[in-house]
C-alpha cells in the first residue's frame, strides 16, 4: 500500500481502483497523511492562507436533504444581511489582515443583480480578493460577477454519484450542478468544489470517482468535508460523521491534485478536536475563519455544533494562530491565488 501511495504521489494520478483500494484500507493512514503534508509542502509551500467567511444569508430555496438551511426546516429562524451590513463585515475582514472573504449564503433569491453589484464592488474597492459561493446561477449571471470583479467562486458537486444526488437534492439535476461548474471555468473564475463524505448510501468507489472527478475539471481548489446529520432533516438519524475517510479523501485529492487550494474545513474542526489542525498536516493549505456577528453564526446552523459559531471573532481568530505557531507553519501574507501556486 505504501509503494502505492507513493507511486500516485509521485505521478499526480490514479485509476478508480487504486484510490478506492486505499481508501478501504485503514492499515496505512498516517503514511498517507505524512505523504499528503510532504506533497502540499513541496507544492504550495508552508503558509497558511486564511479566508475571512461571512454567512450573509440562511434563505435558501432548495431542500437538500443534509442540510439545515433547507427551505424545509420550519424550526429555523431565518436572516439575510443588508448590503452595507456585507460590507462592512468585509471591512472587518481586511482590518484582521485577511486577504480575501467568501462570502456564502443558501440560494437567497433576493440577492438581486443590482444587490450583487453593489456588494462586489464594495468589497472589491477593499483591495480584498472575493471568493462567492451562493449556489446555481445561469452563465450570464456567473458572467456579470465576475465583470464586476469576483475572483473565485465555489459550489460543492457532493457527490458524483447522480442517482445519490438525485435522491437526496430533491427538484435539482446532477447535470445542472456540473454545467455550472463548466461555466465558471469557461468564465475564467478561479473554480472550487468539493464533496460530502459519509453519505447514506454512498460508496467508497463513489468517493474515489469524486476525487477523479476534481481532476478532470480540474478544480482549482477542493473543500471536502464529513456529513454531519441534522436533527431537523429527512437524514437525522444517518451514520455519518466519517473524520478519518474524508481527511483520506482530502489527502488524496492533494497526490492528484498538488498545486490547489484545500481548506481545513469547519466540518472536520466540529467532529475532532484540533481537527483543522490534523487537516493541515495532512495536505490542506486554507482555513476559513468566520467573522460573522455571533447570533448570525449560530443562525448559518449547516449542521449541528458547528465549530467556530459561538465566541468572539477576535479570540477565535487569535486561538488558531496559535495552534499554527506550535505546528511550525506561517500564514500567508498574500490574496492566496492558486495560480500563483
Amino acid at each position: 500500500m505504501k509503494i502505492l501511495i507513493d507511486k500516485i504521489a509521485h505521478n499526480h494520478s490514479a485509476t478508480v481502483d487504486e484510490l478506492e483500494q486505499i481508501l478501504s484500507d485503514s492499515e496505512c493512514d498516517e503514511y498517507l497523511f505524512s505523504i499528503a503534508d510532504q506533497v502540499r509542502h513541496d507544492s504550495v509551500g508552508d503558509a497558511i492562507h486564511i479566508r475571512g467567511l461571512i454567512e450573509f444569508s440562511n434563505y435558501c430555496k432548495n431542500n437538500c436533504c443534509y442540510c439545515g438551511i433547507r427551505k424545509g426546516n420550519g424550526n429555523l429562524p431565518r436572516y439575510h444581511l443588508s448590503v452595507d451590513e456585507i460590507i462592512a463585515l468585509a471591512e472587518k475582514a481586511k482590518n484582521y489582515g485577511y486577504q480575501t472573504v467568501v462570502l456564502q449564503s443558501g440560494e437567497d433569491l433576493s440577492f438581486d443583480m443590482n444587490k450583487m453589484e453593489k456588494i462586489i464592488k464594495g468589497i472589491k474597492a477593499l483591495d480584498l480578493a472575493l471568493t462567492l459561493s451562493i449556489g446555481e446561477k445561469t452563465f450570464e449571471e456567473y458572467k456579470a460577477y465576475f465583470d464586476f470583479g469576483a475572483d473565485r467562486y465555489l459550489i460543492r458537486i457532493e457527490t458524483t454519484d447522480k442517482d445519490l444526488y438525485h435522491e437526496l437534492d430533491p427538484g435539482m439535476s446532477w447535470e445542472n450542478r456540473h454545467r455550472c461548474l463548466c461555466d465558471l471555468k469557461k468564465i475564467g473564475y478561479e473554480t472550487g468544489s468539493g464533496c460530502m463524505v459519509g453519505l447514506p448510501k454512498q460508496t467508497l468507489r463513489s468517493i474515489a470517482n469524486d476525487i477523479l472527478y476534481f481532476k478532470s475539471l480540474p478544480v482549482d481548489m477542493c473543500g471536502i468535508g464529513p456529513f454531519i446529520p441534522h436533527p431537523d432533516t429527512p437524514l437525522k438519524d444517518a451514520k455519518g460523521k466519517e473524520f478519518i475517510l474524508s481527511l483520506k479523501t482530502m489527502a488524496l485529492t492533494r497526490l492528484l491534485l498538488p498545486k490547489i487550494n484545500i481548506p481545513a474545513t469547519t466540518a472536520m474542526e466540529t467532529l475532532y478536536e484540533n481537527g483543522r489542525v490534523k487537516a493541515l498536516q495532512s495536505g490542506a493549505n486554507v482555513v476559513m475563519l468566520n467573522v460573522s456577528d455571533s447570533d448570525d453564526r449560530q443562525l448559518y446552523n449547516l449542521y449541528p455544533n458547528k465549530a467556530g459559531s459561538t465566541g468572539n471573532t477576535i479570540t477565535l481568530k487569535n486561538d488558531f494562530l496559535e495552534k499554527v505557531r506550535q505546528i511550525g507553519r506561517t500564514i500567508s501574507t498574500t490574496k492566496g491565488s492558486a495560480r500563483d501556486n
